[in-house]
């Protein structure tokens, strides 16, 4: 078995899972260090999924919830369900080793004191150097979701503006979009099924900077359950790849889909993570690297609780054996992982941790190395 090691000290395994065939690299990966993104007491560090992360060199920015910690059952979330998930934003500039703590005014939702949503009258420049964008869902079930965005890499937001609901009760958008033009992008949010539950993921359109949206297509059919959370990287021209959590009653894993046709239809693919770990699951985080590899990150929610990877060298079709990033959780509820490449190729995937069972969460960053294909 092949084991990662940090300053010479062993931190886990790759692990033997079943699923489609696997490929190994030549190099393996290798874990250089766990940093702290965010600690504080009585707050609950949340969720970075739900957020973004974006990156400008080695200038590295994400999004978390900072919830306020009460203790509950252990099956539960250990947050106060009375008071806010306050926004707040994580910034290094040292390519994610240290990290400073922002909670700007232009992000806060209008129930915590921000201002009305409204419609975006002036076209986003999207290629704009300092640009970023986040999509924030006001329910899981129903209701729209709001768009932010920013031109000095986050440091003030415009909005929010208003997002469609593309004729569903709900739209539960997560950050997780590529950008195709200074006035065209395409978006990947997960809708409300027929029956009003979570969800089904798709894919909308802008040509006009995102005055207006248009629906492209389903990524899955309809789930009995759910299929939520897509992240996508486009491979080539025309060629995009999206990971969606999926969710089967007791159930959980993680599908990938292939559009050729620039997200207008979509195929499965493969099955990267067949399990991850119970309680509902985890979402994936995919990056396409400059080797043309592509890196998945997530968190497991079973024993041993952590962080995980798998890599694939054929474009998805076939992934790497599951790579233990950390395994030392003291509790399931971690991960939401949001990860980026750093400029010498090494890894940095965010995400939030438990560091004990009933106390409060943190947000922290794995900085690791994908290896040589």
């Amino acid at each position: 078995m092949i084991r990662l090691f940090r300053r010479n000290t062993a931190l886990g395994t790759l692990l033997l899972a079943w699923g489609p065939a696997r490929v190994q690299p030549a190099q393996p990966p290798r874990v250089i260090e766990h940093v702290v993104v965010y600690a504080e007491p009585g707050r609950f560090g949340g969720w970075p999924a739900n957020h973004g992360i974006w990156a400008w060199d080695d200038e590295i920015l994400v999004g978390f919830s900072a919830a306020y910690f009460k203790q509950r059952p252990p099956d539960r979330h250990q947050v106060d369900p009375h008071k806010p998930e306050e926004p707040r934003l994580a910034r290094s500039l040292d390519g994610g080793r240290t990290w400073t703590i922002e909670a700007p005014a232009s992000l806060l939702p209008p129930e915590q004191g921000g201002k009305a949503p409204e419609d975006l009258r002036e076209p986003m420049d999207f290629t704009h150097p300092g640009f970023a964008m986040t999509l924030r869902f006001t329910g899981i079930h129903k209701g729209p979701s709001r768009l932010y965005y920013s031109l000095d890499r986050g440091k003030t937001w415009r909005g929010p503006f208003r997002f469609p609901l593309f004729g569903r009760q709900g739209i539960a958008a997560r950050t997780d979009y590529l950008v195709e033009g200074k006035r065209k992008a395409l978006v990947f949010v997960t809708a409300s099924k027929l029956n009003g539950r979570e969800g089904r993921p798709m894919c909308a359109r802008t040509d006009d900077g995102g005055r207006s949206w248009r629906f492209v297509s389903w990524i899955t059919p309809e789930p009995e359950d759910f299929a939520i959370m897509p992240s996508t990287v486009r491979l080539a021209k025309g060629r995009l790849l999206t990971a969606v959590r999926c969710r089967q009653g007791p159930a959980d894993w993680i599908d990938a889909f292939l559009s050729a046709d620039n997200g207008r239809s979509w195929g499965f693919l493969s099955r990267p993570v067949p399990f991850t770990g119970g309680f509902s699951g985890n979402p994936p985080s995919l990056v396409r690297l400059r080797d043309g590899r592509i890196a998945l990150t997530y968190g497991y929610r079973g024993r041993p609780y952590g962080i995980r990877a798998r890599l694939s060298n054929d474009g998805g079709r076939s992934w790497s054996d599951e790579i233990v990033l950390r395994d030392d959780g003291a509790a399931w509820d971690l991960g939401y992982t949001r990860s980026i490449q750093r400029p010498d190729g090494k890894i940095v995937t965010v995400y939030y941790f438990a560091e004990q069972a009933d106390r409060e969460r943190i947000i922290a960053a794995t900085l690791w190395d994908p290896g040589a294909p």
